[in-house]
């Protein structure tokens, strides 16, 4: 006897969580509004946002850099992320409303950020990775680039996702 498998998510269904990811990082988490996190990618492999300088993010006045708060939660905020669309890969066969369920279990449990250069530039884009997906807990790689690409810092992070 065959065990019947859950078919994967239809295309229709996966444009809408993508929709709902987007919506909730951008919208509904209200420190992403603060920090101008613009979502450009919920693929996996590939898990991506921006954000523009501007005045409220900066950390030192005299030369008018980003603030290591900023480059610490935007890292934060991705790896949390690209875990959420791993997670949702690893069970195509959950709806949308089902992956966002699993949302709220994830938590950072550890962060480690590397600035490597000041946080100069126009414009950002933060990348993350999914080094590992465990039951309970899942680890990422995350980098920040200006408009230019300069690496401006890299963060690891550990979360709960059970």
């Amino acid at each position: 006897m065959t065990e019947a498998v859950a078919p994967d998510r239809s295309a229709a269904e996966q444009a809408l969580l993508n929709r709902s990811l987007i919506d909730l990082f951008e919208r509904d988490i209200a420190f992403n509004q603060t920090l101008g996190l613009k979502i450009v990618s919920v693929q996996p492999h590939d898990v991506r946002a921006t954000f523009d300088m501007r005045p409220a993010l900066v950390g030192h006045y005299a030369h008018g850099r980003l603030h290591g708060g900023v480059i610490s939660a935007v890292l934060d905020h991705i790896g949390g992320l690209a875990l959420v669309v791993d997670i949702a890969a690893r069970h195509a066969q959950d709806n949308a409303q089902q992956v966002l369920k699993r949302f709220v279990r994830l938590g950072t449990i550890d962060l480690r950020v590397d600035f490597l250069r000041q946080g100069i530039g126009k414009q950002f884009t933060v990348t993350a990775e999914v080094m590992r997906l465990g039951g309970r807990i899942g680890n990422t790689q995350m980098r920040l680039v200006n408009e230019e690409g300069t690496l401006i810092a890299t963060g690891a992070a550990a979360y709960t996702v059970a």
